[in-house]
């Protein structure tokens, strides 16, 4: 099957989000741009690290003096619900970002969850653009301060989840867990 490219540039909305219930949620990267919707799929532990990593690339940014990278003081960012319809473009294997020094534009790109995944990047090449064949990409570019944006609303949606024990520090579910540190003893 040819290979399929999803690109934004400056989409209208770019968004972490989560479908279902604390403790089964999928979490969702979506973008849109007009009535154009892509909403792809990916770990809660990704999501953590993009956020993570793009909050080092903008403050990296801002030490070099680049304007618009600088923290936003109260910042929530976007605070609405996904999009409809919700429908998996694919599964993300692989995450990417990098700063346009032309357009002055933070680029963040996501790659198809392969079988080849496994591999090292030495062992399977890196894939062309251009290539027909390999995974589907989403490759989105934003102004720095839409990115700080983007952050504020996944750590928002990473915090959402289940509490963790205090004293284990594991998710704690409605009906308590079965606690390590009390010996396997539910804790409430």
């Amino acid at each position: 099957m040819p290979r399929r490219r999803y690109i934004f540039d400056n989409p209208d909305r770019f968004i972490a989000g989560t479908v279902g219930e604390p403790g089964s949620r999928v979490f969702f990267l979506q973008a849109r741009d007009g009535t154009r919707i892509v909403s792809v799929a990916l770990e809660k532990v990704q999501v953590a690290a993009l956020a993570d990593r793009l909050g080092d690339l903008l403050d990296e940014l801002d030490h070099r003096g680049i304007e618009g990278a600088e923290e936003h003081e109260g910042s929530v960012g976007d605070t609405g619900a996904m999009d409809e319809p919700v429908n998996e473009a694919f599964r993300v294997g692989t995450l990417s970002l990098g700063w346009d020094t032309t357009d002055r534009l933070v680029l963040l790109e996501a790659r198809e969850l392969t079988g080849e995944d496994e591999e090292s990047e030495d062992e399977a090449g890196l894939d062309e653009d251009d290539d027909e064949e390999g995974p589907d990409l989403l490759r989105i570019r934003v102004t720095p301060a839409y990115a700080r944006d983007f952050i504020a609303r996944a750590l928002r949606v990473l915090a959402a989840g289940r509490p963790p024990c205090p004293l284990c520090g594991q998710p704690l579910d409605p009906q308590g867990h079965l606690c390590p540190r009390r010996n396997g003893h539910l804790l409430n």
